[in-house]
């Protein structure tokens, strides 16, 4: 699917994968004249919770936009965040079948020569620039704690049994840390979102070969059927932001 504003073209791709039963990641974006919003996540919990966690999340977002405007949009990014952080919370607490109920949150706002992005949880965002690939996110998970302490290498953490599990979450506690990145867009020709199906079985270079390889859509997909070659089992989602040429 491709939305386009002035700067920006977005391609966007979710699927449930060959192993899921159903979808819990779930996408979305908003524009307006001087700004471009996306926003990924990853639902987790039994019952279809996850698939309505993450949706919660996103919705939430989505109607917060129009309220983030420079020059606090660090600040209203992360009350954007909390207050989805909030809702999900408040539901999970309806029902037992919605308790424990979470989701990842990846979210990018582009504003002028700003890109803003806020995490929580290990859905990720990649920026390119000068035919680079670099991670702008930090997952929020256990493999990468046992990576920063030292006690395994980055290459086992890529087949470490408990690569799945997170340490942060939206929904799972009244409130939430969430990081916070800002960006010069100078030079940044694409910007991807993804969630774990895709970043748990793709090094960075073959991200950023399908990229380089690929136009618009055809990166989303691509990725998606590269992801499944390589056995990923989970969903899968993928948001492209490419810089118009």
């Amino acid at each position: 699917m491709k939305i386009q504003n002035k700067h920006w073209k977005v391609y966007k791709i979710s699927e449930k994968g060959n192993f899921r039963e159903i979808n819990e990641d779930y996408v979305g974006c908003a524009f307006h004249e001087d700004s471009s919003l996306l926003v990924i996540a990853d639902g987790m919990g039994g019952h279809n919770a996850g698939e309505i966690a993450s949706k919660i999340a996103v919705e939430t977002l989505l109607s917060y936009i129009n309220q983030i405007k420079e020059p606090n949009v660090e600040k209203e990014l992360i009350t954007a965040v909390k207050m989805a952080n909030e809702e999900i919370f408040k539901k999970s607490s309806e029902s037992l079948d919605y308790s424990g109920m979470g989701t990842t949150i990846t979210v990018s706002i582009i504003i002028n020569d700003f890109i803003y992005i806020a995490n929580v949880g290990d859905s990720r965002c990649y920026v390119v620039k000068n035919n680079e690939i670099s991670l702008i996110t930090k997952d929020h998970s256990l493999v990468q704690e046992l990576v920063d302490s030292g006690a395994i290498t980055e290459e086992e953490g890529k087949v470490h049994p408990s690569k799945n599990i997170i340490t942060r979450a939206l929904g799972t506690s009244k409130d939430v840390e969430v990081d916070i990145y800002k960006i010069d867009s100078c030079d940044i020709t694409d910007i991807l979102l993804c969630t774990d199906g895709a970043s748990n079985v793709l090094t960075n270079e073959e991200i950023l070969s399908i990229i380089k390889s690929y136009d618009g859509s055809e990166v989303c997909n691509n990725i998606f059927i590269k992801s499944l070659e390589m056995g990923s089992r989970d969903n899968i989602s993928v948001i492209l932001c490419r810089g118009d040429s």
